[in-house]
């Protein structure tokens, strides 16, 4: 049977985006199951009280139903190059736990810190977060990304993101790339120079 994950960020004292976990989840669900009854994630979280004052991963696993639920303080590891990886049949669109696919792709960055997957001669996702990129002070997303983070669709939602057909070949047009997930944000993420994703 198919298994998922959803990464869910825990600071302040909360749970981030719950409801667009919620969703993502039950659709995902809905999906692979059939119509089945809503989970609502947040009524399942509790961060252990020792980590209670921390930013915090919390990951679910599920099927039909809640299989797991781990919580491990979130550290941000450091991404300042990509390396472009081509492959024209990988298929994330649901966030599977399986990640064989994507770790075989890691593997081919060479010196790089992470990989930049070409889909189809689109500009997609590293191999853990999406990517946005700067031009006149202004972010853009791939609009077709692998899969749309929990975070991306937030910013889309709030206008601070623009989505755009983006290629490898239109990389020179900005200044910059930076990557965001559920625990990374615009902010906190390492900037990446454009320079620094290689062919």
């Amino acid at each position: 049977m198919c298994r998922f994950i959803e990464t869910i960020c825990y600071e302040q004292g909360s749970f981030q985006r719950i409801a667009l976990h919620d969703e993502r989840c039950n659709r995902t669900r809905n999906h692979f199951f059939g119509t089945l009854p809503p989970i609502q994630l947040g009524s399942m979280l509790s961060v252990p009280v020792h980590l209670a004052g921390l930013t915090v991963k919390c990951t679910v696993t599920y099927g039909v139903e809640i299989e797991n639920i781990e919580y491990v303080p979130y550290q941000l590891r450091p991404v300042n190059s990509l390396k472009l990886v081509q492959d024209d049949t990988i298929d994330y669109a649901f966030k599977y736990a399986d990640r064989t696919k994507l770790t075989s792709l890691y593997q081919l960055r060479g010196q790089c810190d992470d990989i930049l997957i070409v889909k189809n001669n689109l500009i997609t996702d590293t191999s853990y977060a999406n990517t946005i990129f700067l031009m006149d002070g202004k972010w853009y997303s791939q609009l077709n990304p692998l899969l749309r983070g929990t975070r991306l669709e937030s910013y889309l939602l709030e206008g601070r993101v623009t989505p755009l057909l983006l290629r490898p070949k239109d990389l020179s047009r900005f200044s910059e790339a930076r990557i965001i997930n559920a625990m990374i944000t615009i902010e906190n993420s390492p900037v990446i120079p454009i320079e620094n994703i290689l062919y």
